[in-house]
């Protein structure tokens, strides 16, 4: 890999693939690449600068359903969603994000997504990372906004890190779905028993390089193990605080053919509201499989 020292554009020579940070060490905007023709080895070496860099931005593409399976599928085992009256039909791995009404019903789920949180942090294994696909985006707000927990953890004082190493987060999908602020729904049982409540480290740790990350969220967690509330959710609110200062994170505003990967290991990311009686909205989502946090 060849660093510019001139240029925040950085070139693997074998590909060809290029980049450029989203900011000062997070994030990599892949330069002039159509995803519809992308080589096996371009491909590999895609998914290598996301596990690095925590967040992949490839604008101006013009992707249909299997195309979008296809490309994310270098990255992992396609996860399918937890509620599936909002997948787009044939393809039960895409979710539809959108506040458009066809026939007076909604095609998708409006408002999803606000509030920090990491996906699908409510079971044993959350997914690996979360893809959206831009393809009708307001010309003002709905910005995905994501903060660095990796470099939120390295910036803790030595004396903090080990308070919290071996602190344990209980979360709750049936906490988060009767408890969030939009789309709040009572689960019925065989949802709840198909997602039982889990319990995650506060501080996980990257499997592809051993990095930290100081793995909060919100909507799911109910307590922090060991320490009674309202301590210990307090205490949970002031991470959350901390890891989502400006130095720690990242606005990116959408424009249409956008796609945008993430690494739930080690990212936070909230959307932002728009105004729904003037705009809409329309985004694809997929998931890719993960692991057991340790």
């Amino acid at each position: 890999m060849k660093y510019d020292k001139n240029s925040d554009l950085v070139t693997l020579n074998r590909t060809q693939v290029s980049f450029r940070e989203l900011k000062p060490g997070f994030g990599a905007e892949i330069i002039n690449s159509d995803l519809r023709n992308i080589t096996p080895e371009a491909a590999r070496d895609l998914v290598r600068i996301f596990h690095r860099h925590g967040a992949l931005l490839v604008r101006n593409q013009d992707l249909n359903p299997d195309e979008l399976e296809s490309f994310l599928s270098a990255f992992g085992e396609l996860e399918e969603h937890t509620l599936k009256e909002n997948c787009l039909e044939g393809h039960p791995f895409i979710y539809i994000l959108s506040n458009r009404l066809v026939d007076g019903k909604p095609i998708g789920a409006h408002n999803d997504g606000i509030g920090w949180h990491t996906d699908y942090s409510y079971r044993e294994e959350p997914v690996m990372c979360t893809m959206l696909y831009a393809k009708e985006v307001p010309a003002e707000g709905s910005d995905t906004i994501f903060a660095d927990l990796c470099a939120a953890y390295k910036d803790l004082s030595r004396l903090k890190q080990e308070k919290l190493n071996d602190l344990t987060l209980h979360h709750s999908y049936k906490h988060f779905m009767e408890t969030r602020v939009y789309n709040q729904t009572k689960i019925n049982s065989k949802i709840e028993q198909e997602n039982p409540d889990v319990y995650h480290p506060l501080i996980r740790t990257h499997p592809v390089d051993g990095r930290k990350a100081l793995w909060v969220s919100t909507g799911t967690v109910t307590e922090i193990v060991g320490i009674p509330n309202p301590e210990g959710l307090n205490l949970l609110e002031e991470l959350v605080e901390f890891v989502t200062q400006e130095k720690f994170t990242f606005r990116h505003k959408w424009q249409v053919g956008d796609v945008l990967i993430w690494d739930n290991r080690c990212t936070l990311h909230t959307g932002t509201l728009y105004d729904d009686t003037k705009y809409i909205r329309e985004m694809h989502r997929l998931w890719v499989k993960g692991d057991k946090p340790f």
